[in-house]
């Protein structure tokens, strides 16, 4: 898989993440994509581990893995960030 593909199915994956988690987060479209790429480099790790194929090879596990982690990941940035969310007054 190109860069261009990877980009485009970390971009899904942290939006497939965002709809799972509940409640509002207040996160970009970068930081969506960013959580995504991380959660699909852990998903691609995992999958090589497992022995399910190889860290560029698209599988369903190591995409299971990948929406998995990028959820765990937006809990992470929002627990870091402190759900801080401005308001203009």
């Amino acid at each position: 898989m190109g860069i261009i593909g990877f980009l485009v199915f970390g971009l899904v994956v942290g939006a497939v993440a965002r709809l799972i988690k509940p409640g509002k987060q207040n996160l970009s479209i970068l930081a969506t994509l960013g959580l995504g790429v991380v959660g699909s480099l852990i998903g691609g790790v995992v999958a090589t581990l497992l022995g399910t194929g190889t860290f560029t090879e698209l599988n369903i596990l190591g995409a299971i893995v990948a929406i998995v982690a990028a959820v765990l990941l937006i809990g992470v940035a929002e627990s870091v960030t402190g759900g801080k969310r401005t308001s203009v007054r």
